[in-house]
């Protein structure tokens, strides 16, 4: 099978469908891969590169889509390119369903087969293709580093001989990957991270990640199976915007990522969140393409506000990086779809049935949804139980197996009692009382004091190297002598094996 990848139309397109690692892949997966002379110049890749790692470069445009099994693109197709696309064609590229549906009859009336990489189900197994997830991490990380770039100060706290410097403060609204990607670059660079989400369920996510989690008053969450925010209430929207315009007056960075699939993004930092924050203050606006989360948000452009606050609606895309990641995401639906040797379009598969927006000539969208986030489940009856009654059966059942073991080891000592001497039965009741108290004593220690346990059992060892040395005799190969040695051999391991364990334990609390 031949696979195929086209230059980008658009000139703001930078990123493109293969690498030179993705195209060595897919040549392992069996295809014969091709590429449209200068598509990757945008991303810093060459011809050169392209065809040392085995593709063909391809001159027009024409020959892509005419010649081609399998095209991999990352923007949506022109109509014009559509034209020259050959019947029965599978083409990979991000596609926005919901927002172009002239696009879908029109790729269903040249008998596309067209896969969505944006409509990719959210589910654990389809995590290496969710392209959406790979992009929004690069814009999460970005977002922090364009924006330390615009604030002009250090996003960590200093103390020097010079002054002090206090730390960045810096708010994330919207803890998807995006939001979680820059809450990890904010807290590595040393700034004061503070993060908001509708969904209660990401909580423990911030705060593992070492931002501050704020919510409002109102009990409400905003989490779907879909595993994307939903719209709120108007009282909970009213205690989010006053929650915000406390933070507007202390956030010296807010970025915002907040976006619903196939709509409009929602407006969360309002004008006159803008105007309580300081001059410089730098807004980050990562759903700007979609209508941005601030108010005053222009797609594609960074300006300054009459009261000195920055406002990016764009960001450096990392071509480079963004390819590489974008191509790893198709080479993995390309493996699920069972290479050029097993090749097929298996609408059994949850992943294939629900991104294949056009088949055979149909339009395929929207598809029935597909719960991502986990259930609650249904509370099953806990049978109370009064914790005195608890307790007293726990000691009833001890107290029986206590007894049923001194029991079995006082039937043994009679038993060895009708044939061993006086003194033999003596020596060996101490020890077998010796180790069945010592063995219950260590067994119920805490493991927090393992530690002066191993200090106690390096005193009793000292103890038979010292009962082992007065034994040891003239004769070196008396019983008495070898049992002496093995004795005191086996307890200066112990020694120092137990000196060894407490020291290392000990440099665990040291800094």
């Amino acid at each position: 099978m031949k696979v195929a990848i086209p230059t980008e139309v658009s000139p703001k397109e930078l990123k493109v469908a293969a690498t030179p690692k993705t195209v060595k892949r897919l040549i392992k997966q069996g295809f014969e891969v091709s590429i449209q002379k200068d598509a990757g110049v945008r991303a810093n890749f060459t011809d050169a590169e392209f065809e040392e790692a085995g593709a063909s470069i391809v001159q027009s445009a024409a020959d892509i889509y005419g010649k081609s099994d399998i095209v991999l693109k990352v923007k949506e197709p022109t109509f014009d390119e559509i034209e020259l696309m050959k019947e029965g064609l599978v083409m990979l590229s991000y596609l926005w369903p919901a927002q172009n549906p002239d696009l879908l009859d029109k790729l269903a009336a040249k008998k596309v087969n067209a896969i969505a990489m944006d409509s990719i189900p959210r589910i654990s197994r389809a995590q290496k293709m969710d392209v959406l997830s790979s992009m929004a991490n690069i814009a999460g990380y970005r977002s922090v580093i364009e924006g330390a770039n615009h604030f002009g100060r250090f996003l960590n706290g200093q103390i020097t001989a010079a002054g002090k410097v206090d730390p960045a403060k810096i708010l994330v609204i919207g803890a998807g990957v995006a939001g979680l990607a820059a809450i990890g670059a904010a807290n590595s660079l040393g700034a004061i991270v503070r993060a908001f989400d509708t969904r209660a369920e990401v909580a423990e996510q911030i705060e593992s990640m070492g931002a501050e989690f704020l919510q409002v008053e109102i009990e409400e969450d905003g989490a779907t199976a879909s595993g994307y925010s939903k719209v709120m209430s108007p009282e909970f929207i009213a205690a989010e915007m006053e929650l915000f315009t406390e933070q507007a007056k202390e956030c010296d960075i807010v970025i915002t990522t907040a976006q619903i699939p196939g709509r409009a993004a929602p407006k969360l930092w309002m004008d006159y969140h803008v105007a309580a924050m300081k001059p410089g203050s730098v807004i980050i606006d990562l759903a700007a393409s979609s209508g941005g989360n601030c108010e005053l948000t222009r797609d594609g452009e960074v300006y300054t506000t009459d009261n000195g606050v920055i406002i990016l609606g764009k960001l450096d895309q990392l071509p480079n990086q963004a390819s590489q990641l974008y191509g790893n995401n198709l080479c993995h639906l390309l493996d699920d779809m069972g290479k050029a040797e097993n090749w097929k379009i298996d609408f059994e598969d949850d992943v294939v049935s629900r991104a294949m927006v056009t088949h055979e000539g149909k339009v395929n969208w929207p598809p029935e949804p597909l719960p991502v986030s986990p259930q609650k489940p249904v509370a099953e009856p806990i049978e109370v139980v009064d914790p005195a009654i608890a307790a007293a059966d726990k000691i009833k059942q001890e107290a029986k197996a206590m007894t049923i073991k001194l029991v079995v080891i006082g039937a043994l000592l009679v038993f060895l009692g009708q044939f061993a001497p006086g003194d033999f039965m003596q020596h060996l009741t101490v020890f077998v009382l010796a180790v069945f108290i010592g063995w219950q004593v260590i067994w119920n220690v805490a493991h927090s004091l393992h530690t002066p346990l191993m200090a106690v059992t390096n005193a009793i060892s000292g103890i038979i190297v010292v009962g082992g040395l007065l034994q040891i005799t003239d004769d070196l190969m008396s019983p008495m002598t070898i049992l002496a040695f093995v004795a005191i051999l086996v307890a200066s391991i112990n020694i120092v094996g137990g000196f060894v364990v407490t020291h290392r334990m000990l440099k665990m609390f040291k800094k």
